[in-house]
């Protein structure tokens, strides 16, 4: 072999090393996925939908849960900021309690892309993609009042406090019932987002309220709670309605249980934040707004059979 091919063998293999080392670094790095307990589909659909998409693009993952507890949420950034994440996709613990972890992983150069829920601080993360949570409420409380007749005494589940989202489903909801003076809500209470304690409330509201027409729901996981309770007590008559459009609620609207949900996109809303996390990652350019919404659709009998895992197929 002549000196010149040597050497050209040697310049391949040298192109070939420095290839391949690239390819290691590259997939080497990490997008960490943090978001409440996975015990609640909608926020395992969420993180099922961000690893997906990270994997797709080469990313390494870690997929953990705060369980809604800032503290734990703090240690978790930490340990993305330790082990060098790209960035974070969060469904965060809290509107003003997250704020001060988003902010930590900002200042150690991790860009956070927050999925679901907001924060009450702009600037912080580079996006905050949320379900247009008033909008989707609308479109429960029309269907409510329809199937309700105009009508009758209801009770409301809030979600947790904490969470804006709670909030602003409860306004967006009022905003239309409260339009119709025949609509008498008798009690409003939170459950927290929780199925148990959706049940435990329900069954000592109907103690005080045996002969309430209707239930309308934050979200899927209590109106589920609400159902059980319901049916335990023997009333089959009542009109539930939830928020969410989980498999769970689709199943229950195909058995004649839960008449309706609001679908939220939790899966294509969670693989959309990795995208831009990607984008920002390799160009360092900012999606054009911070705050994004994505419209809810309404889930009833006419469409139930085409949700699966919070999409329409």
């Amino acid at each position: 072999m002549s000196k010149f091919s040597r050497r050209l063998v040697i310049a391949a293999m040298g192109g070939m090393l420095a290839f391949s080392t690239a390819l290691s670094a590259r997939a080497a790095d990490l997008i960490a996925i943090i978001t409440p307990s996975h015990d609640n589909p909608f926020f395992k659909a969420e993180a099922q939908g961000a690893e997906a998409k990270a994997k797709e693009l080469g990313y390494e993952v870690l997929v953990a849960s705060h369980d809604d507890d800032a503290n734990k949420q703090s240690e978790l950034i930490d340990t993305a900021i330790g082990r060098g994440a790209k960035a974070i996709i969060l469904d965060n613990a809290g509107a003003d309690a997250s704020v001060a972890a988003v902010q930590k992983a900002k200042d150690a150069g991790i860009p956070s892309f927050l999925i679901d829920r907001e924060i009450n601080a702009t600037g912080v993360a580079v996006a905050q993609i949320v379900s247009n949570n008033y909008q989707g409420a609308q479109l429960g409380a029309a269907e409510f009042v329809k199937l309700m007749g105009e009508k009758g005494t209801y009770v409301e589940l809030v979600g947790k406090e904490s969470d804006t989202n709670a909030g602003i489903r409860s306004k967006g909801y009022h905003d239309t019932i409260d339009a119709y003076p025949d609509m008498k809500m008798v009690a409003q209470q939170s459950a927290n987002w929780s199925q148990k304690e959706a049940f435990d409330k329900m069954e000592t509201i109907l103690q005080a309220n045996p002969d309430i027409k209707g239930v309308i729901s934050g979200n899927d996981t209590m109106a589920m709670g609400a159902i059980a309770a319901l049916q335990a007590a023997g009333k089959k008559d009542v009109i539930v309605v939830g928020f969410d459009g989980s498999n769970d609620v689709r199943d229950s609207i195909l058995s004649g249980g839960i008449k309706a949900t609001v679908l939220q996109p939790a899966y294509a809303q969670a693989q959309n934040a990795v995208v831009q996390a990607h984008d920002y990652i390799t160009t360092k350019k900012a999606p054009a707004q911070e705050k994004q919404l994505m419209d809810c659709v309404l889930i009833n009998g006419e469409n139930a059979k085409s949700l699966e895992t919070f999409a329409l197929k």
